[in-house]
């Protein structure tokens, strides 16, 4: 009886984070003309037009911004980036970005070369394209942006991760640019760090390229 009138509450889900109409388990689809005139410039090749997102991250930035993923069934994430608060009109950018490769890092040495040499360089080369340095410092030495994402899944796990990034840019036709994503991905994993370099390339999307599913 006092079992019933006095019992717990569930702990409430922590709310996932939702931008534009996207949301975990939500989807969206790419305008089919616009990127196959852009697909045959691109790193990518055959990606999807229709994407379910099946997680959602956020990483707070040093600047005061966000930054937002939302995970697809693509091997893609679409990533918005926001400035001065949460709302759609502190969107600065929106990129769809295709993971190219992963590359796991054993040891501290490794790990601490792509953190000081490899992830930030004048110009990083992938296949036989050259992609300049977007976040340059003042200074010859331009470090990785460190920042911590907290990814949330469909089944409920949450999980932080410390990633060191830079973002890099090739210039294409049409006053388009491809942009490439190298990361130095760290997460504690029980005991141990599980360390790996992430690889992806990735293009802008403006509002006419993408319709979101309510």
């Amino acid at each position: 009886m006092f079992s019933k009138l006095f019992k717990k509450r569930e702990p409430q889900k922590p709310k996932t984070p939702e931008i534009m109409g996207l949301y975990l388990g939500g989807s969206f689809e790419l305008d089919d003309l616009k990127l196959s005139l852009l697909e045959p410039s691109l790193v990518i090749d055959g990606a999807a037009r229709s994407h379910l997102i099946q997680a959602v991250g956020e990483a707070p930035l040093d600047t005061g911004g966000t930054l937002m993923r939302f995970y697809t069934d693509d091997d893609a994430f679409l990533q918005v980036v926001l400035d001065g608060g949460l709302s759609e009109n502190n969107i600065t950018d929106v990129k769809l970005w295709h993971f190219y490769n992963t590359q796991t890092i054993g040891s501290q040495a490794q790990w601490d070369k792509c953190v000081n040499n490899l992830i930030s360089q004048p110009t990083y080369d992938l296949e036989g394209n050259t992609y300049t340095r977007v976040w340059e410092a003042i200074g010859e030495v331009s470090p990785p942006v460190a920042v911590t994402e907290t990814t949330y899944e469909e089944d409920g796990d949450i999980s932080k991760t410390d990633q060191f990034m830079m973002l890099y840019e090739r210039e294409l036709e049409n006053d388009r640019v491809e942009s490439l994503l190298v990361v130095g991905e760290e997460k504690q994993v029980g005991n141990n760090l599980d360390r790996c370099l992430v690889i992806s390339t990735g293009f802008d999307i403006q509002p006419a390229d993408i319709t979101i599913n309510g």
